[in-house]
């Protein structure tokens, strides 16, 4: 079973040679690496070269910018089976390739698995939905974030699989974009698994310390997936309206004040504000 591993890359060197070490060791090798190279000056070519030789690579230099149209144009290229997108930040635990093999194959009506999303410097966790049990989801309690997602091609509707191009860096929205995809397509009726033992490791980039800013820019896009589905009067997604737009944020300013924590509190506002501010621009 061929994996096609889908990175859209610009603007990062050394973390992105992180990266491709932890795939030179997986201990499943039948995968191929697409690297959708969006710099304009070179900066990965020698970082790209060493490895031409121990792995399936085609790197390609696009002219255009953008995270989710960068990953389609992968989806186009991609000879495999299961299709990932992997961060250009994030690495892979040895085994993360065979466990995900093991899995499809052990769960043959599974169309989507989520691996776990680990901190570099803890054993906790990163950023994105995550838990310590394994288990099925659907739309109401989506798991992961786009960079822990795996897809089988062959369980999945062709013509629902792509990204949105309105999501994600260097979008009309930065942020959302697998969210995006994996409620389009659990609503589609695609069965989804999490499992917490498949381990990729990214920075935990979803936290107050880095500041209000990045939060501002990705709830964006949290709020513009809302709009979009609401749009097209999807009731279920009413459940997130709920849920995202009133009940978790505020409930997290609330926390902040008794805590006495005013760049927590300020987190959440602007959590707030920028999911509020993607949902009421998204359409217009």
């Amino acid at each position: 079973m061929k994996v096609s591993l889908v990175l859209a890359t610009l603007g990062r060197d050394w973390e992105l040679a992180v990266l491709l070490k932890s795939l030179i060791y997986q201990t499943y090798q039948d995968f191929e690496l697409i690297i959708i190279d969006q710099n304009k000056d070179g900066k990965i070519d020698a970082i790209v070269e060493p490895v031409l030789s121990c792995l399936d690579v085609t790197h390609v230099k696009v002219d255009f910018t953008g995270n989710a149209k960068a990953r389609d144009y992968g989806i186009g290229l991609a000879q495999g089976r299961i299709i990932a997108f992997p961060d250009d930040d994030c690495a892979y635990d040895k085994d993360v390739l065979k466990k995900v093999v093991a899995e499809f194959k052990r769960r043959p009506n599974l169309s989507i698995l989520v691996a776990g999303s680990y901190d570099f410097s803890s054993s906790g966790f990163s950023i994105g939905v995550n838990s310590h049990n394994a288990q099925y989801f659907s739309r109401f309690k989506m798991m992961g974030v786009e960079f822990t997602q795996f897809f089988d091609r062959k369980k999945i509707d062709s013509k629902l699989f792509h990204l949105d191009h309105d999501f994600g860096i260097g979008s009309k929205y930065s942020g959302a974009e697998g969210f995006e995809l994996l409620y389009r397509l659990l609503r589609a009726g695609c069965t989804a698994f999490y499992n917490p033992e498949i381990k990729i490791y990214h920075p935990n980039k979803d936290h107050y310390k880095l500041g209000t800013g990045r939060m501002l820019m990705y709830s964006t896009g949290i709020g513009a997936y809302i709009r979009k589905f609401a749009n097209q009067q999807d009731v279920f997604i009413i459940y997130y309206i709920v849920r995202k737009m009133f009940v978790a944020p505020i409930l997290k300013m609330m926390l902040a004040v008794v805590l006495l924590n005013p760049k927590k509190l300020a987190y959440s506002f602007y959590n707030l504000v920028g999911i509020w501010r993607g949902f009421l621009a998204y359409g217009r």
